[in-house]
């Protein structure tokens, strides 16, 4: 993360240092203007990415998120910063014990991903994103009216027409959700929370999390065999390396449904 202040000095300094030469080399009657040291959005993004991958730090995510607005000053229309936004405050919100942040964060997340989605709809990441923030905005009594089922649900469908499969078939996943946690006034239907996420299993057998809930909504339904297979399946699993603090989370939460079934 880059300090406004210590860019000042640097300058300073630089400029100092030209000064010197073109005293010292007065035979030269031009000095060339030098060349921008300033990282580009796409450099700023890459950086971001890379502490992204230490997420179990907040502070990590945080400076993430910064980086990633500020690729969004010098090129505002950067989709892929736009939806890693609503990827890293959803990370941010989810974990963070600090209400006026998740609510901040989710806010955000949502912000953004209504841009990127305007920019690329055509593209599964930012309807994603977009309705993962949707789902967990809704979640938050202080967030209430933020967001509705069918914005979650309309996101999600979008996100299985144009990738199926996309982020190990979590969209299956957060439908499923959607279905097991919505009263049955507004939808909620266990049964369906049970075929979504099934269907979501061709994509994503080492999606610790897709295993989690549909364990869940196999309890639900009665079907505690089966949940138990879920969720000894978490912990046999080889996990992927890109999502361990992820896996490391459902592993925890596997082993309490586990004692409680």
């Amino acid at each position: 993360m880059r300090i406004s202040a210590i860019r000042n000095e640097v300058a300073l300094m630089f400029i100092v240092g030209v000064i010197c030469v073109t005293t010292s080399c007065r035979s030269r009657s031009n000095v060339e203007t030098p060349a921008s040291n300033e990282p580009s959005a796409a450099e700023d993004v890459a950086q971001a990415d890379q502490l992204y991958k230490q997420r179990e730090d907040l502070v990590r995510v945080r400076q993430g998120i910064i980086l990633l607005h500020q690729a969004l000053i010098a090129e505002p229309g950067n989709y892929d910063a736009l939806w890693r936004v609503g990827k890293f405050n959803y990370y941010l919100a989810t974990h963070t014990d600090n209400s006026a942040e998740r609510d901040k964060a989710f806010r955000d997340g949502i912000e953004t991903g209504k841009t990127a989605v305007k920019l690329q709809g055509g593209k599964p990441e930012g309807h994603f994103w977009l309705g993962a923030n949707y789902g967990g905005s809704a979640q938050s009594s202080t967030l209430a009216g933020l967001a509705t089922t069918d914005d979650i649900r309309n996101e999600m469908e979008t996100v299985l027409r144009l990738n199926e499969g996309y982020q190990d078939g979590s969209a299956y996943m957060v439908l499923g959700l959607v279905y097991l946690q919505a009263p049955k006034f507004v939808g909620g239907d266990s049964q369906k929370a049970v075929e979504e996420m099934e269907r979501g299993l061709r994509f994503g057998k080492t999606n610790a999390f897709l295993r989690l809930h549909l364990a869940e909504a196999y309890l639900k339904v009665g079907r505690t065999a089966e949940a138990r297979q879920q969720l000894n399946a978490i912990i046999s699993m080889t996990p992927d390396q890109n999502y361990l603090p992820e896996y490391k989370e459902a592993v925890a939460e596997a082993h309490k449904l586990l004692e409680k079934t």
